[in-house]
């Protein structure tokens, strides 16, 4: 859990995947459409892959944990939170409050 919340906190977004999840990618294609440099950690092809997993497993609450999208530090969720956070139009004023844009 330590790594997790360490990595989560060291840029404005920080998104935890793995290389072979489409609904991962869509997220990251997204963050990058909206020009966000967000740090990606693809889980299979990190060292403490499994054990972050396994962090992220309890603080997602379900299972696979990815995508898991940090905002600022905090959680914000998966696929489901982060596009419905964009077509409500709260997703571009969260970026900008954590300093990942500046549109």
């Amino acid at each position: 859990m330590d790594k997790v919340n360490k990595l989560a906190s060291q840029r404005a977004v920080v998104i935890f995947s793995m290389s072979s999840c489409c609904m991962c990618h869509t997220v990251t294609s997204l963050f990058s459409d909206l020009g966000v440099n967000a740090a990606i950690h693809e889980l299979d092809r990190e060292p403490q892959g499994r054990e972050m997993e396994r962090a992220l497993v309890k603080l997602m609450g379900h299972n696979p944990p990815v995508p898991a999208v940090f905002i600022g530090g905090r959680l914000v969720g998966s696929t489901d939170r982060i596009m419905s956070l964009h077509l409500g139009g709260d997703l571009i004023p969260l970026l900008k409050n954590a300093g990942a844009i500046w549109l």
